[in-house]
């Protein structure tokens, strides 16, 4: 396989051994290198303009820059059928010698220039598309625990809101929040917010991801788990949004408030 699968894909942990693509460069500290050989890379986006997720193609020449040998900085322009353009900028990391025949490499670091014209996913979830947003960027960034946190985040605010559509008491009579294990299993029952596939352990969605803020992962491992933990909380979202008359009753009732009220 060519270096342009490996940039399509999202950054993984695991070296993947790829065409040569630098044979003929000697990998010295800033020295630039056009990869012509490469293939086209493609990553998909929400593109505003065509109102719906397009894929982006490279366009034109994509050159790279050596930190090393082991080492180099990608930048390409991504480009919609519609003319959007994105910068997108990767690092890409060999286990050995970058220009040898057949490199083993992966994407330690993916970051895009986003627009208001394109989006890493699809604005459909009203405010929480923003929270998702930014945990996907964070991700890309690297930030494992970070890009959790904002997860968690959306699976708090939403059982909430939810919640209080559903006339459903978030507080004890003193005021104070109640549990948030109480607050969404009452949600669960009356509204089936969490998927059948794993509805015995919704609460346990929440503690893993409530696990990163009280410390109890290290970035890696937030990293690893983002894929999982992010498909969960979006299985969560769309059953909200698909009940019509739920999404009607929380829009009505303020759905940009940004706090949640129960305690963990």
């Amino acid at each position: 396989m060519r270096l342009d699968w490996v940039l399509s894909k999202e950054p993984q942990q695991e070296y993947v051994q790829v065409e040569g693509f630098l044979t003929n460069k000697r990998g010295n500290i800033g020295q630039q290198a056009s990869l012509d050989n490469i293939g086209k890379v493609m990553l998909n986006f929400f593109c505003s303009k065509c109102d719906s997720m397009r894929t982006f193609s490279s366009k034109g020449k994509i050159s790279c820059i050596f930190v090393n040998k082991q080492l180099i900085s990608i930048d390409c322009v991504m480009s919609c059928e519609c003319g959007t353009n994105v910068e997108v900028w990767f690092l890409v990391e060999c286990d050995n010698n970058i220009c040898g025949l057949t490199p083993r490499v992966k994407v330690i670091k993916r970051r895009e220039r986003l627009s208001d014209l394109v989006k890493i996913s699809e604005a459909k979830y009203e405010k929480f598309s923003g929270l998702l947003e930014k945990a996907d960027q964070s991700y890309h960034d690297g930030l494992g625990a970070g890009s959790i946190v904002y997860l968690r985040k959306i699976l708090e605010q939403i059982t909430i809101q939810t919640a209080r559509a559903s006339g459903i008491v978030t507080q004890k009579g003193n005021g104070h929040p109640k549990p948030f294990k109480e607050v969404l299993t009452k949600v669960d029952e009356q509204r089936a917010i969490i998927p059948t596939e794993f509805s015995k352990n919704g609460y346990k969605l929440f503690g893993e991801l409530s696990d990163v803020v009280h410390g109890d992962y290290d970035e890696q491992l937030g990293l690893q788990k983002y894929g999982s933990l992010r498909r969960l909380v979006v299985g969560v979202l769309d059953n909200v949004k698909n009940n019509e008359e739920m999404m009607k009753a929380i829009g009505q009732l303020g759905w940009n408030q940004e706090n949640g009220d129960c305690n963990e």
